[in-house]
């Protein structure tokens, strides 16, 4: 545990090689918490692997904490880790949320990032938010149902602001049922096909209410980044070696964005999925993401 405040400790941990080139892996969400098979997408002969779950995430503590928790808590939280660890540069990579946070770290900390290995795209722009919300029931339309249901509401700014006032409430009954209602409908729709093992880790239970309080804290709050600061501040990065993973029908970030990106970064290797999903336990994408690592190590060895 690493103390980042008077109110946030981190849960952090090492694998794979102590000699080897450092690499940071930073979850999505906000608020899922690192899942331990995304130790198995990276060589540990190879990476000195460093995981850690974000404020309130995860084994981190005090569970699904809002105060404090900010995208620039969550840089400054990085930079403290590496600092710890006297790391003097690691590659970064993300999934979902992580590449959003990976990116707005690499913009402030240029030199502390040897590289990136990013998938499943997110920008935080409000239409990718408000796809979440609304757009997916284009697709999953029986999730999207139980979801909106849960608080009564079909516009997507009303279904947010409805969660957040029961997620911060004070009857745990309606909190606790509000978190699930929000992690099953992220789990049912992370995948190509339905996998019971990705909807069950949606609900284990230190995930709902990190994943949903969290995730609809910063959903509110336009992700705490001004609009479209991660492309306009690429160019610091740019000169870095990246892989950009995503997969074809990934419903949760859909492949637009990464296009986006790619099309804003055009020295980076740029990788679809043509069967995968959204969940790196997709066994497409696990193995994409798999790839991706060996595409890293070969462009910074």
């Amino acid at each position: 545990m690493l103390r980042a405040d008077a109110v946030h400790m981190l849960y952090w941990e090492e694998v794979g090689n102590p000699q080897g080139i450092p690499l940071v892996f930073l979850h999505g969400g906000p608020g899922a918490g690192t899942p331990l098979v995304y130790r198995q997408h990276f060589d540990p002969n190879f990476w000195r692997l460093v995981f850690f779950d974000q404020r309130g995430a995860g084994r981190s503590t005090p569970l699904a904490e809002l105060k404090d928790n900010t995208t620039q808590h969550l840089i400054d939280d990085i930079e403290r880790l590496r600092n710890h660890l006297e790391i003097d540069r690691w590659a970064v990579a993300g999934a979902s949320w992580g590449t959003t946070l990976a990116l707005a770290y690499g913009e402030q900390h240029p030199a502390s990032c040897l590289g990136f290995l990013l998938r499943g795209i997110f920008l935080g722009h409000q239409n990718e938010v408000d796809w979440f919300l609304s757009g997916i029931a284009n697709v999953f339309p029986e999730a999207w149902r139980d979801f909106a249901g849960h608080v009564g509401e079909t516009e997507p700014q009303r279904i947010l602001f409805a969660y957040c006032e029961r997620l911060a409430g004070d009857n745990p009954i309606a909190r606790l049922a509000a978190a699930y209602a929000w992690s099953r409908y992220e789990g049912a729709c992370s995948s190509l096909l339905p996998e019971t093992a990705v909807e069950e880790s949606f609900a284990d239970e230190t995930v709902p209410l990190g994943l949903a309080k969290i995730e609809s804290h910063y959903f509110a709050n336009s992700l705490f980044l001004a609009p479209n600061a991660l492309l306009e501040g690429l160019a610091k990065i740019t000169d870095k070696p990246a892989v950009i993973v995503q997969g074809r029908y990934d419903m949760i970030c859909p492949v637009r964005t990464a296009n986006t990106l790619a099309r804003a970064w055009p020295g980076a290797e740029y990788h679809i999925v043509p069967d995968g999903g959204h969940s790196g336990q997709d066994p497409a994408i696990a193995a994409a993401q798999i790839a991706g690592g060996e595409a890293l190590r070969r462009l910074l060895t």
